[in-house]
């Protein structure tokens, strides 16, 4: 999964937050292209011919470990390298076989979100680990414009953003954090 671009532009220089300028590259979404679905909070994965892979960002001066596949290049700005590694038999792999076994079942090929009690301090509640199929719960009521989109997500202290998806696989996120800071919910 390569890096999802942002809908709106960031403020590096000062707060961090977003402000009412569109990423370049993300017009569509103001154009009403594209499905809105709920962005989950926790750790990305791919299921690849009947394997389960975590995400890892080989980080500019990170080498990354034996069996990464790039998702990317490297980004020459942010050092992003994002790419996967086998899910294996080690404890940092533990939560990632528990959702995989509770799937009980050999799911399809695509990306996932692994979320549960001991991912990310648990942001979504749930009581046990589980794979999210990204892109499965759709929000039809989703607006597109800068300050409607800000009251959908103050609304909704439970969600951590949307993600779009346009059908020829490009996608494009936005957190509520980018207008609200890290408070948590």
């Amino acid at each position: 999964m390569q890096k999802i671009l942002s809908l709106y532009v960031r403020n590096y220089d000062s707060d961090r937050l977003v402000r009412d300028e569109v990423v370049p590259g993300s017009e569509w979404v103001l154009a009403g292209e594209g499905v809105a679905t709920r962005k989950w909070d926790g750790t990305s994965c791919l299921v690849r011919s009947g394997e389960l892979w975590w995400r890892y960002d080989a980080k500019k001066g990170r080498t990354p470990p034996e069996g990464f596949q790039p998702a990317q290049a490297p980004d020459p700005v942010t050092g992003h390298h994002p790419g996967w590694l086998p899910v294996g038999e080690g404890p940092d792999d533990a939560y990632h076989r528990e959702a995989w076994a509770a799937a009980g079942q050999a799911l399809p090929d695509g990306t996932y979100e692994l979320i549960g009690p001991k991912v990310q301090g648990n942001p979504e509640g749930v009581p046990t680990h589980r794979l999210v199929p990204h892109g499965q719960d759709t929000l039809p009521d989703a607006p597109r414009e800068y300050a409607a989109l800000r009251a959908y997500l103050e609304a909704r202290p439970d969600m951590e953003g949307i993600v779009w998806h346009h059908p020829d696989g490009r996608m494009v996120k936005l957190k509520r954090k980018d207008f609200f800071g890290s408070r948590r919910r």
